[in-house]
């Protein structure tokens, strides 16, 4: 299980010897699922980046879009917050977007344009009923610039001007961990950046978790809960971390 923001690029730049790392990884027979919490785009324009990057991903990018998306039901009326991948998931789940309530659900992930008239259509949309769904939970993200808010810190605003518990899609939480185990074996490791998220999601799937440092967490935030079994400061000195540079 391989995250991307951090793992794979930080924002549009790849991150040096990633996609070398990838082709070694499958040279030795590694089946990769890619599973990103980043909700904005759709899974096609994240195999499209992957592909820009030189990795074929196709058929293999899990979103915590997608798993929002399990948590709406066909008919229903679903007001989100956040891009198109949320858009295609709702409406892949036979639900409809609207604009404003009244809505059964509200979607909150990563919006570029989100303000304070977005905050009051979810706080209203909610406190009239809706349910309040968050695609993850995680405050910032990994850009060329530094970190950025991430979907978390605006579903946070969500959550407390409606004064109420969102339920949580993206990693580590059970619908994304739905999401992937119908498609990979009962052991593996997952790679990530954040041990909030990447290290909890390894331990839903009972795997094990690799924490690598080009993301999110820097060597002087170590040590971090839960504790990985490998640490590497990229992909690449990972896959040569565990002896895997020299079977391919």
């Amino acid at each position: 299980m391989l995250d991307l923001d951090g793992v794979v690029w930080v924002g549009g730049t790849a991150i040096p010897g990633a996609a070398e790392a990838v082709a070694q990884l499958r040279r030795v027979g590694a089946d990769l699922v890619f599973v990103t919490n980043m909700s904005a785009l759709t899974v096609a324009q994240q195999e499209a980046k992957l592909a820009a990057c030189g990795i074929d991903a196709a058929g293999s990018v899990v979103t915590s879009a997608t798993a929002a998306g399990r948590l709406v039901a066909p008919g229903e009326q679903v007001l989100v917050v956040g891009g198109p991948g949320i858009v295609e998931a709702v409406e892949s789940a036979g639900a409809e977007v609207c604009s404003s309530g009244p809505a059964d659900a509200v979607i909150v992930g990563i919006d570029p344009e989100f303000d304070y008239d977005t905050l009051g259509r979810a706080m209203r949309a909610v406190r009239g009923g809706a349910r309040l769904i968050g695609t993850n939970h995680d405050p910032s993200y990994p850009t060329e610039r530094g970190l950025a808010p991430g979907g978390g810190s605006l579903l946070a605003a969500v959550a407390t001007a409606a004064e109420a518990e969102p339920v949580m899609a993206g990693k580590p939480n059970r619908p994304i961990v739905d999401c992937v185990r119908d498609r990979v074996g009962r052991r593996g490791i997952v790679v990530g950046d954040r041990p909030d998220s990447d290290g909890r999601f390894a331990l839903a799937l009972g795997y094990e978790f690799a924490l690598v440092m080009s993301g999110v967490t820097g060597a002087s935030d170590l040590p971090v809960s839960p504790a990985p079994q490998h640490c590497a400061s990229d992909l690449a000195v990972l896959v040569r971390q565990m002896g895997l540079e020299s079977t391919g």
